[in-house]
């Protein structure tokens, strides 16, 4: 629901009859880690702000001295409030065995929607809502918990409160920078990435090279003067012709160029920082630490500067050698990953920083030897040689958290940085030399 806005119970229940389409594949349960109370800054409404104010929290109760509640952004008219957090950037309101103090006094339904929601995420798909999940949740990436379809009922709930009203006359996400379509349309020329994808007879690498042909050859098609039929039988064409192409993973391909390298690199610093409420308020001193770390990273000589407590410093060429097969699990995890993100819409559109759908699928093809690299640090940070599954759900974790939230990831240098990596080839040459 957006915030601050009234919704008539009519609207309300026409939202919530919307239907959900939910990824089969996945599983979750929260097993109270509390790392998202620890990471995420919870932005409230107005309503939620007086809510909890109401309840009468005292330091008594060994919240830290201050309110529990900060203005940290708007205007003096028009202020937006989150919940305060400890030094250390947990939230004021986790206790000492890791649960929540409103959750345990008043109940679930007590606490911000924003808690309530994580980590799921609903994105308006037509006369539907597409539901996906972050994996910035362990339990998430390790796919541990109930089903997703047996918490229907529940998520059909979450769902009434979230999607805001008229989402089903939300358009949908553009193909490529001009590219309009229909939402019969979108799902036909959409389907083939997770066609493609669940070919899980097909190595990893292999698919996501077909893929990024395809996505290539969206970007220089013209849908706007074909019909339904003809999209299909576009689609049919080129996912054959592409099929037919790309029968083998190659063995060797051309390193990444210097240009291509330094962009990853630069990602891949994005996606290795921890940006909680306490390392934004760290002063001019940590944000002259984050420049000369990223200096490092432009250069890519020495050591990487480790930008969070579970990396430590290891020399750039170390990330660059051969980590030898994936651990068992490994191609599972980041089937299922790309699979969800992709029908749940969470790569794409107003889901992904307004991204058309070539673009949000480059990032996302991306992600994977960004997760690689990071679980590379991992492994070098403790001393082993080799991956470990661990170290590699670990990294996406870690990524993940940044992906589609991280405001960085969205501004218009980095969306120049992807397309020119999927333009040059450096993108496929990335997949195959992080695959090593």
């Amino acid at each position: 629901m957006l915030p601050g806005r009234a919704v008539p119970q009519a609207e309300c229940r026409r939202m919530a009859s919307l239907p959900l389409q939910l990824p089969t594949l996945q599983n979750w349960s929260c097993h109270n880690c509390a790392g998202c109370c620890r990471q995420h800054l919870i932005e409230i409404t107005e309503a939620e702000r007086a809510r909890i104010l109401a309840q009468g929290w005292t330091t008594a109760e060994e919240l830290p001295p201050g309110p529990p509640v900060v203005w940290f952004a708007g205007w003096p008219w028009k202020k937006r409030y989150r919940l305060a957090h400890r030094p250390d950037g947990g939230c004021v309101f986790l206790d000492e065995r890791g649960l929540c103090r409103i959750h345990a006094r008043f109940g679930e339904a007590a606490k911000p929607l924003a808690c309530r929601v994580y980590p799921y995420a609903f994105h308006p798909h037509g006369k539907s809502v597409a539901v996906s999940l972050r994996y910035s949740c362990p339990s998430v990436v390790g796919n541990r918990g109930q089903p997703v379809p047996r918490q229907r009922a529940e998520l059909q709930r979450l769902a009434s409160e979230v999607v805001p009203p008229g989402a089903d006359r939300i358009p949908p996400p553009l193909i490529a920078r001009r590219h309009q379509v229909t939402w019969k349309q979108f799902d036909a020329l959409v389907e083939p990435f997770d066609r493609i994808l669940a070919k899980e007879r097909l190595p990893l690498l292999l698919r996501l090279l077909q893929l990024l042909a395809y996505a290539n050859l969206l970007a220089e098609a013209r849908f706007d003067k074909l019909d339904d039929r003809q999209i299909s039988e576009f689609v049919d064409l080129v996912t054959g012709a592409i099929a037919a192409e790309f029968q083998t993973a190659p063995e060797r391909m051309d390193e990444p160029s210097a240009v291509g390298r330094l962009y990853f690199r630069l990602f891949a610093a994005q996606y290795a920082r921890k940006d909680t409420v306490a390392t934004a308020e760290a002063g001019w001193r940590g944000r002259w630490q984050l420049f000369r770390a990223i200096l490092r990273f432009s250069r890519g000589t020495g050591e990487a500067p480790p930008l969070q407590d579970v990396f430590r410093p290891v020399p750039f060429a170390d990330l660059e050698r051969p980590h030898g097969p994936l651990p068992s699990g490994a191609v599972e995890l980041f089937t299922r990953y790309l699979r969800v993100k992709v029908l749940g819409l969470h790569f794409c559109g107003p889901a992904f920083y307004g991204f058309p759908v070539v673009d949000g699928w480059h990032s996302l093809a991306l992600m994977v030897p960004i997760t690689l690299w990071l679980a590379r640090w991992l492994a070098r940070s403790a001393q082993r040689q080799v991956l470990e599954l661990a170290d590699i759900e670990h990294a996406l974790a870690l990524a993940d958290h940044h992906h589609g939230y991280n405001e960085a990831l969205g501004q218009p240098h980095a969306r120049r940085r992807i397309r020119q990596l999927a333009e040059s080839g450096d993108l496929a040459r990335l997949l195959v030399w992080y695959a090593r």
